[in-house]
């Protein structure tokens, strides 16, 4: 059984209000916060400071990758095995950029995915509160912190308009 972190969780109705106590918990000095949302939303993107992904570059080794890959592996069989046909050069890149491009498409995507992945499972997870609001019309924000700082958090979260405010242990 996963073991549970203390701290505030706090339920918001309105995404103003949401951006208004990540923007309280960000001047107060605190990063170590999660943010529930149904939906993706710039509003809270731009209150957490998330200027871009890191998934894209993931997506750009693969499919620099894939285009390197598919230039060498076409270039060194066209060298391998030898096929004179009226006159043409043996390895030339027009007729393999097709196959330059499919590669690149197959292993940016395949990147993609292992880069989602990797980064989804860098940030553990367990023992977090949760409540199943947020998957529906709520923005939850929930604050590991121990109990002596509770009490500061909790207002203010409710001076920021939070409709809801639980304490986690």
């Amino acid at each position: 059984m996963a073991r549970s972190v203390p701290g505030v969780l706090a339920s918001f109705e309105h995404i103003d209000a949401a951006c208004d106590a990540i923007q309280a918990l960000r001047a107060q000095g605190r990063q170590d916060f999660t943010v529930y949302s149904a939906a993706p939303s710039h509003e809270l993107e731009d209150a957490l400071g998330i200027t871009t992904s890191p998934v894209r570059l993931f997506t750009l080794i693969g499919g620099i990758t894939g285009v390197c890959a598919g230039l060498g592996m076409t270039y060194w069989m066209s060298l391998d095995w030898p096929l004179l046909v009226g006159g043409k050069p043996i390895a030339t890149v027009p007729p393999y950029v097709v196959f330059l491009f499919e590669l690149m498409v197959l292993l940016g995507s395949l990147s993609t995915v292992a880069g989602v992945v990797i980064l989804s499972l860098r940030r553990p997870t367990t023992g977090l509160a949760y409540d199943p609001k947020f998957s529906d019309d709520r923005i939850g924000i929930f604050v590991p912190c121990p109990a002596a700082e509770v009490g500061g958090v909790e207002r203010m979260f409710r001076d920021a308009g939070s409709v809801e405010v639980r304490h986690a242990a």
